[in-house]
């Protein structure tokens, strides 16, 4: 059986005790204050102190019956030992929470509770299911119940008494690396990863990407030649094609919503039109439109305007008439805009070309010791790889000599054979070892050395120096390797050092790196993928806070990556101390411009797709659900 890894949100009972709703709690003892808890709860504290983080559990749903799962038998066993140890649950159901409610009533049950289950039962009735897991049935849902949209709650009872309160929180999770070092083509190259529980990979040169800001008149969907004379000038200064254009294009908030998305539409169709006029190759579009609501509660806090932020957008866009539209202008006016990033590529000569001339015309080119055309001819072969009309097999017939002259061109054929298949890492390696003894200062052989190698030593495939090569990392200022470059290498260096002291319990060496990473990540340039990798870096070494406050500023950017927003949101929508912060409601209201869906299925039930729909419970995400997801 594999049990869904969800995040279980133990709650503790504390001093202002919530009253429990009137309705049969059959022989539930529930303790009157922190001090009975502890006392009557001893057992259930200890077996909760002691779970290994490996032990999961939750409650399944077969038609109308309910099963308590678990993956480990002993750790169950330990639980409910005496007769009156057990498990009851609490059938939630949405309609609870619904907007029409004029308040939430605030009880310890917070649904339908089902008789407890105790002891032998517990522990006769577990069964093997599935693969390396178990499961006890612990109630029946009612058929009244039966079609309404339901959460089961878990309640931990011993000798009877109310210890631990559970909801259970489906928060996703993502794949994560280190910061990504990229190896030297002919400039530094990265694997472009996205934040997606299914990565997907493949080449970008990051100094070839172009971003632009497009302001728009009121009202208005032309924009004016001043506006787009640099896009036109960056363009006439190259030799490259815009392969891909992404425009977010951005109305202010005063006025209709529909108004505003015809404006929005209008503006992002012009600059594509535009922007085709220069070339022959169509260029792939991504058009995204919203009211600029972010950047408008940004940019009112502070001002004696401020006490917008506490109203809803109806209530907003109601009083954005006369004289505080007129006062608020200064404002609004930065608002309206398309934000647009061109994708280049550089013209290939050779791009019409077949793949075995090409090969024949390389080897040509090598053979005549024509450099300059071999690199060309050799870029067009990769671009080729890249769109995967030919197989990384086809550069085993690149016949390239080992000899000094030709290292750049070696460098980059090994190069892009470790990018196109991690598993040849090794391989690659030892090739550019090789290569390091005949181009013994060449900065971008020994920069992809030193990437693989971190790579190879994170996988253990290499036994590795720590010192040593925390000193090799240093030297590589010698052969002018940016520092920023040098710095984050370093910054991967001690997040392995980290994973490898966790492994050893070796806690102070693991919280020494992991300090030395918080404090110099601020250095260094991180992608969206970076971000998310340092962020499931902090969160997996207990260093929730450090997490949080990595993402938290780049959370109110109206340029911030959907699938990390949506990972912040993962990581801070349980906790009610920030939801209640007036500049929290900005960040939701970021994640409903980016994809008001998906922020509305975050409180479906778990069985839907959501996180959970009991974050209802919380006043101020109620409001903005309500306010945004049924209107």
């Amino acid at each position: 059986m594999k049990i869904k890894n969800l995040l279980i949100l133990l709650v503790f009972l504390s001093l202002s005790y919530a009253k429990v709703m009137a309705q049969n709690t059959y022989d539930i003892v529930f303790p009157n204050t922190e001090n009975d808890r502890d006392t009557n709860c001893q057992q259930c504290i200890q077996a909760f102190s002691k779970k290994p983080k490996e032990v999961k559990f939750s409650i399944k749903r077969e038609g109308n019956n309910l099963y308590f799962q678990i993956n480990d038998k002993k750790w169950f066993n330990n639980l409910f030992k005496g007769s009156g140890d057990g498990i009851a649950v609490d059938v939630v159901a949405k309609n609870r929470f619904d907007c029409e409610i004029e308040s939430i009533e605030s009880s310890q049950i917070m649904g339908k509770l089902l008789k407890p289950i105790y002891g032998s039962k517990l522990r006769n009735g577990l069964k093997p299911f599935g693969e390396n897991g178990f499961r006890v049935h612990v109630g029946r849902i009612s058929d009244t119940d039966i079609n309404k949209e339901l959460e089961y709650n878990i309640l931990f009872l011993n000798n009877k008494n109310l210890c631990n309160y559970y909801f259970i929180y489906d928060l996703k999770s993502y794949p994560w690396d280190l910061l990504d070092m990229g190896v030297y083509l002919d400039s530094l190259t990265y694997n472009t990863k996205k934040i997606t529980p299914e990565s997907q990979e493949g080449f970008v040169i990051r100094n070839k990407k172009l971003r632009f800001k497009i302001p728009f008149k009121k009202n208005k969907s032309e924009y004016s030649q001043e506006d787009i004379k640099p896009i036109y000038d960056s363009l006439r200064l190259t030799d490259f094609n815009i392969k891909t254009i992404r425009i977010k294009a951005y109305a202010s908030i005063e006025g209709s919503l529909k108004r505003n998305i015809v404006l929005q539409e209008q503006r992002a169709n012009s600059i594509v039109a535009a922007l085709q006029s220069f070339q022959k190759p169509t260029i792939s579009t991504e058009v995204s439109s919203s009211e600029n609501w972010v950047e408008f509660l940004n940019d009112i806090e502070g001002t004696k305007h401020e006490n917008l932020k506490t109203l809803t957008k109806s209530e907003v866009k109601a009083k954005l008439t006369g004289e505080l539209a007129n006062a608020l202008e200064p404002i609004l006016k930065q608002h309206r805009k398309a934000v647009l990033e061109m994708e280049l590529e550089k013209k290939d000569k050779y791009k019409n070309m077949s793949a075995d001339v090409l090969l024949e015309k390389f080897n040509t080119a090598i053979s005549s010791e024509k450099l300059k055309e071999a690199l060309e001819i050799q870029n067009s072969i990769f671009e080729k790889l890249k769109s995967k009309e030919i197989s990384p097999e086809f550069l085993i017939g690149m016949e390239i000599p080992k000899q000094a002259k030709f290292a750049k061109i070696f460098n980059k054929n090994s190069a892009i054979r470790y990018m196109l298949d991690i598993r040849k890492s090794l391989i690659v390696y030892n090739e550019l070892l090789e290569l390091e003894k005949l181009v013994p200062k060449d900065a971008e052989v020994k920069y992809n050395i030193m990437s693989i190698k971190m790579k190879l030593w994170r996988h253990r495939a290499l036994e590795i120096n720590e010192a040593k090569l925390k000193n090799q990392i240093a030297a590589l200022k010698n052969y002018k390797i940016d520092k920023a470059l040098i710095l984050r290498m370093m910054v991967n260096f001690h997040i392995i050092k980290a994973e490898n002291a966790m492994y050893k319990r070796d806690y102070v060496a693991k919280d020494k790196s992991v300090a030395f990473i918080n404090s110099n990540y601020k250095k260094i340039d991180l992608s969206d993928y970076d971000y998310l990798s340092l962020a499931q870096f902090f969160s997996y070494y207990a260093n929730l806070d450090m997490a949080v406050a990595l993402l938290e500023n780049k959370s109110r950017t109206i340029h911030i990556d959907e699938d990390l927003l949506f990972y912040y949101l993962n990581l801070t929508i349980v906790n009610k101390e920030l939801t209640k912060d007036l500049n929290y409601r900005t960040i939701l209201l970021n994640a409903l411009n980016l994809n008001k869906g998906r922020f509305c299925k975050l409180f479906n039930a778990v069985e839907d797709g959501g996180v959970t729909f009991q974050l209802l419970n919380d006043v101020y995400l109620r409001k903005t659900y309500c306010e945004s997801c049924k209107n």
